[in-house]
């Protein structure tokens, strides 16, 4: 450990008895898709190892199925066979060059499966699964105890230091513990002591497996945050049940993927569910982890050094950097490209059956097939934009060993990032833009802010290559009266400052329809507010009902409503309209997309799709609506729908033969995506 690090905390090994973990961070189980891919266990080494080389204590795969009816979809991964191990045995020699250990989650997915074969403890759907799971037979629980215990014997066979047993996120053994789907009436259902047996048994089938000397995690749904989840009662007692049962550590799980309470995305303040460890602290003697929305090395140290756990995991931070324990231990917390919570390309891909990645780096998950060798050459390369795909662009091919030269007409760097961090619950991207400053200067990179460039000085300054990271402007919009003083951009807004009145429609609702919707309607953000934020999702941290929720019927939770009216007073009558007949918003990130949309309701945000502009005058703003024709009386239109490349310089450099390249909005405008920007800007950059 460097005693010098003000991380002390979180680079203290960490004695488990029978093995010690180099340092505090676990890198928490994330599914990447390549579990599934053809060659897939080959690219997953190259991305753990890269995470251990990086310096993280331990590491927890992505689930895979102890059985059949377990796995997360069809062609699910599952580790049930003599001959599985073999693959498995590519990871674990990656990371074991480092003093990282690996553990492999046990995951069956329960009623969450998605294919017709799906088990749970009743005969229950889950509202965001189609399929019905059936009830398991008490042989098929018995079956399914035997089946971890096995897939836990074949894992460590395969070299891994242990598992992590999921017992959280609505999956199999959660669904047992909570009376939201257990109705049995059996040995396995009613009380805590029967719906929690399914889990213990299944601990203590695998101890008696493999031995002592093997780390088993138990992943503990602390706060179900649903209807029907476990009070803190029968949380408590299952955790002591867990650790006699024969864990080595308990990780803290936060809420089911169907509650309608944020637990990772952007908007939810730092480390905003470590108190919940804390409180476990005082009821059992193993270690526990803490988890969700912990980003920087300087909330890791302040949880650690504040007792609310004693091991900190971070999932998608390792996929922004893999070298975060390495960049902390040097004292180089600056240069970490930090996670900024999107889910854009983690997430959201894996729930379309895509590959993982990550928008701020786009090489996670691709570290055999997105490289930055030196390139053979050093070509002196004009970048013009310092949007995402400029700065991603400059930085990657630096790194390369070419002379880079950014120029931008603005008098700071982030483009459009610049205007998405001023959104409530979207600060975060403020990292995105410190670490892309911090690279700017490491990287010698000759930044020209302010200034304007044309071919001439282009061509004159002798560059190799020029790169056109120009952007996007806003589209003119075949509306009567677009020249009307009411029409604003949304640049207008956020950019200038232009003063917005007090009844507005939005036309267009994409992302940036529904930044636009959300930077009005909230005063103030709640992301680094977390006890407003909790009382804002009705999340009762006195734990007095099911699941941590405020009960629907109590004082407590009429309280709590009334004082949440009042905070949510929104003194704007905001129109967000689309022309599009489908769901208001049915185009965002599914993972996100439901918060904004259920953001916008609790400021009473009008969401109205099928709409067909006519005109706006000194009246408003006249629509229709299925024929029928309504005037919407508001100060202010906001446009923020259609955008066109910025390509003003392109055809001038083709036609003096210049080395050209198109790369984010200036090439595809379609929407605003960094994630596209940064991934096309990085493959450009790999190969220039």
């Amino acid at each position: 450990m460097n005693q010098t690090s003000p991380y002390s905390n979180l680079l203290t090994p960490l004695d488990l008895g029978f093995t010690t973990l180099a340092n505090r961070v676990l890198m928490g189980s994330m599914h990447t898709g390549l579990e599934e891919e053809k060659n897939g266990f080959d690219k997953l080494a190259a991305f753990y190892e890269t995470r251990a080389k990086g310096g993280v204590g331990m590491i927890v795969t992505g689930g895979i199925s102890p059985n059949l009816r377990g796995r997360l979809a069809p062609l699910g991964s599952e580790l049930s066979k003599f001959w599985h191990v073999n693959k498995h045995k590519k990871i674990t020699s990656a990371v074991h060059k480092y003093d990282t250990k690996i553990c492999v989650q046990l995951l069956h997915a329960g009623r969450y499966a998605y294919h017709p074969f799906s088990v749970s403890s009743s005969k229950v759907k889950s509202a965001i699964n189609p399929f019905t799971p059936a009830e398991m037979s008490v042989r098929q629980i018995k079956g399914t105890i035997k089946d971890f215990a096995y897939s836990t014997k074949l894992a460590q066979k395969a070299g891994y230091d242990g598992v992590e047993i999921m017992g959280s996120e609505g999956y199999l053994l959660n669904q047992f513990s909570c009376v939201r789907v257990n109705k049995r009436t059996d040995e396995w259902g009613g009380s805590i002591e029967n719906r929690m047996r399914f889990a213990v048994e299944t601990v203590k089938a695998v101890r008696e497996k493999v031995g002592k000397e093997f780390i088993i995690i138990f992943r503990l749904s602390m706060l179900d945050l649903v209807e029907g989840g476990n009070s803190w009662e029968d949380v408590v007692t299952m955790a002591k049940a867990i650790e006699a049962a024969g864990a080595t550590l308990i990780n803290t799980g936060i809420g089911w993927h169907e509650a309608r309470v944020p637990t990772i995305s952007t908007s939810v303040p730092r480390a905003a569910f470590t108190w919940i460890t804390e409180r476990m602290k005082k009821e059992v003697s193993i270690p526990l982890i803490t988890t969700n929305r912990i980003n920087t090395p300087e909330v890791a140290e302040s949880v650690l050094a504040n007792g609310h756990a004693d091991m900190v995991s971070m999932a998608r931070p390792f996929l922004a950097d893999p070298e975060f324990v390495q960049k902390a231990a040097a004292d180089q917390s600056d240069q970490i490209n930090t996670c900024i919570g999107c889910n854009q390309a983690c997430l959201d891909h894996v729930f379309k059956q895509k590959r993982a990645s990550c928008l701020v780096n786009p090489v996670a998950c691709y570290e055999t097939e997105l490289t930055f060798e030196k390139a053979a050459k050093s070509k002196k390369i004009a970048v013009v934009g310092a949007g995402p795909a400029g700065l991603a662009f400059s930085v990657y091919a630096a790194q390369r060993g070419h002379n880079v030269t950014l120029f931008d007409k603005a008098s700071e760097i982030g483009g459009q990032f610049n205007f998405a961090k001023q959104v409530p619950g979207k600060e975060e991207f403020y990292e995105t833009l410190r670490y892309f400053n911090v690279q700017l200067k490491k990287l010698d990179i000759s930044v020209n802010l302010s200034t304007e460039v044309n071919t001439e000085k282009l061509k004159s300054d002798g560059f190799d290559e020029v790169v056109l990271a120009t952007g996007i402007v806003p589209r003119t919009l075949d509306i009567k009266g677009f020249e009307h003083p009411k029409v604003k951009s949304y640049l207008n807004v956020l950019r200038d400052k232009e003063e917005i009145g007090h009844k507005v429609a939005i036309i267009g609702a994409g992302g940036i329809g529904f930044d636009i919707a959300c930077y009005l309607a909230e005063e103030k953000s709640l992301t680094t507010d977390a006890e407003a934020w909790m009382k804002n999702w009705g999340v009762d941290k006195t734990y007095q009902g099911a699941g941590a929720l405020f009960s629907k019927e109590s004082a407590a939770a009429k309280a709590n409503n009334s004082e949440l009216e009042e905070s949510h007073k929104n003194e704007r009558e905001i129109y967000l309209l689309q022309r599009k007949t489908t769901k208001v918003g049915a185009g965002l990130g599914k993972t996100t997309g439901w918060i904004h949309r259920a953001t916008l309701n609790k400021h009473n945000v009008k969401m109205i799709p099928g709409v067909t502009y006519k005109e706006v005058n000194d009246d408003g703003l006249l629509i229709s609506i299925n024929g029928e024709d309504k005037l919407l009386e508001v100060d202010h239109v906001i446009i923020c729908a259609g955008q066109q490349p910025q390509r003003a310089l392109y055809q001038g450099l083709i036609d003096a033969q210049a080395s050209v390249h198109l790369i984010g909005g200036a090439s595809v405008a379609a929407e605003l995506d960094a994630k596209r920007a940064i991934r096309q800007a990085a493959e450009l950059a790999s190969t220039i």
